[in-house]
Formats: C-alpha cells, structure tokens, sequence
C-alpha cells in the first residue's frame, strides 16, 4: 500500500499544484501560447465529465452523481489493488495513476463543483478538449492497464 499511497499523493499534489497556479495567474479563459501550432496553457472550467459529458445537466445533481461516482470507482480501485500481487507491477502502477487521477479531479469538484483544465494541445483549427494532470494519470493509467491486459493474455 506505500507505492499506492506515494502515486497517489504525488499525482494529487502535482494536480492541485498546476491548478492552483492557473487559477491564480491565468485569467479564466485565458490563452497563453506555449509551442504555437501545437501546445497552449488555457484556463478553462469543465462542469461536465471526460470531453465535458453532462456539462449541461442540472449542477447539484451533476455534481453528486460525480462525486458518489468517484468515491465508488476509488473504493474498487483500492480494493483491487489490495488483492493484487506484489509483482504485478503494470496493473499495480496504472491502478495508484488512475486513482491519483481520480481523486485529483474530486477534489475540484467538491470544492469547485466543477474541474480546471489548462493543457490544450492541437494542429492548426484542431483541437483537443482541454485536460489536467489528473486526467493525464487517469490516460496513463488506463494505457498501462491495457498493457497489463495484454501482458496477462499472454502468460
């Protein structure tokens, strides 16, 4: 449970960090070119989930869906997690990302009700949706648990 509790606390602290420091020097809805064509910092609010699903539902029942989701997902992660051996380092490691990365998030919309993004990658008029460090972990998370996967189907 150590190297779970390090990624996590290392993934939450990066996340609120980064959002922190948007939130103070970075008007809301602010661009700031970082590689131009390619890469700015925005500051952006996401009331929704992943690609701002649901951002257009009602707030509170938006939000306390969100929130009980979140504690849900953590509480099986954690509880997979500790049924795992010690060995399986991918699933162990994408599961402490994806958690970080989950709690990250939560913590923003319980304070917030809502998510700051600020990594906006694109080519020319293309955009992605704008994400975080917590979304980062949950990606990573989920692509090492896809190698995980992989790896187990063929033992």
């Amino acid at each position: 449970m150590k190297f779970l509790a390090g990624v996590v606390g290392s993934v939450v602290i990066l996340d609120q960090i980064t959002k922190l420091l948007v939130d103070r020097f970075l008007p809301l809805y602010s661009v700031k070119p970082v590689i131009p064509g390619f890469f700015n910092l925005v500051h952006a609010r996401n009331t929704g989930a992943a690609f701002s699903l649901f951002a257009g539902s009602p707030s509170t029942l938006r939000t306390t869906l969100f929130i009980v989701l979140t504690v849900a997902v953590v509480g099986v992660v954690v509880y997979t997690y500790g049924k795992l051996n010690r060995e399986d380092v991918w699933t162990r490691s994408a599961l402490a990302l994806i958690c970080g990365g989950a709690i990250g998030n939560l913590l923003d919309r319980m304070r917030l009700g809502e998510v700051i993004d600020f990594l906006d990658l694109y080519i020319g008029a293309y955009h992605w949706p704008a994400f975080n460090v917590a979304d980062s972990a949950i990606t990573v998370g989920a692509c090492l648990m896809a190698v995980s996967l992989f790896k187990a189907q063929d033992a």
